[in-house]
């Protein structure tokens, strides 16, 4: 078969040259394009005959950060799978990650095999995660029940559905007939009710159903 155009982003030069050095090896790949920046990926992308149909997107990078680069890439690289690798295994950055276009996410001390198979699942329209990222996605969209119902007053659930929306603050308060002031006010009460620090943490909890 055809091999699969394999693109790779990853500063850590120790972890770029045993990924490289491993995957282009394989017959079913072919790299296009190794990069230790999102900058630099994006400098070279003109250059290439055919886009990668498989990019291996490090998270944590210098300049441009692989989160942040995500909605770009994706708008530039449409028909492009992209499988985010990290250190990190937090619930929050998997979240995010997902939302925004990410097709797998697995973490850096993975076998390289199982980097592979990451790479051809993909390809064949999987979703590839390693065992610890599948555990925490499932825990993370669980739905749960609420464990206290009675927390937030009428009109702060409206300011959470609000938010849920998508409405930022002056549309908020547009919706509602308040001040932008009161539903800053009333944004911070919820934030502290239920613990969460930022409006990516409260929709999160709001798709499990831990509101």
């Amino acid at each position: 078969m055809t091999p699969i155009r394999l693109a790779l982003v990853e500063d850590d030069a120790e972890v770029r040259a045993l990924l490289e050095g491993y995957l282009c090896r394989q017959p079913e790949l072919v790299c296009v394009l190794v990069a230790d920046s999102v900058e630099s990926f994006l400098a070279q992308l003109p250059d290439l005959l055919q886009p990668p149909q498989v990019l291996l997107l490090d998270i944590h990078l210098p300049g441009m950060s692989g989160l942040e680069a995500l909605p770009l890439l994706k708008q530039r690289l449409p028909d492009t799978e992209v499988v985010m690798q990290t250190v990190f295994d937090d619930a929050d950055r998997i979240y995010r990650a997902l939302c925004a276009g990410a097709s797998g996410y697995v973490l850096k001390n993975m076998p390289l095999e199982e980097y592979k198979a990451a790479v051809l699942e993909v390809h064949r329209g999987g979703a590839p995660m390693s065992r610890a990222v599948a555990r925490k996605v499932l825990a993370h969209f669980k739905p749960t029940p609420s464990l206290q119902p009675d927390l937030l007053s009428e009109r702060e659930r409206e300011v959470v559905e609000a938010i849920v929306d998508g409405l930022g603050d002056k549309q908020v308060a547009a919706r509602l007939g308040l001040s932008v002031e009161t539903v800053r006010t009333y944004v911070k009460r919820v934030y502290k009710k239920l613990q969460v620090g930022s409006r990516t943490e409260l929709v999160s909890r709001h798709a499990r159903g831990r509101l």
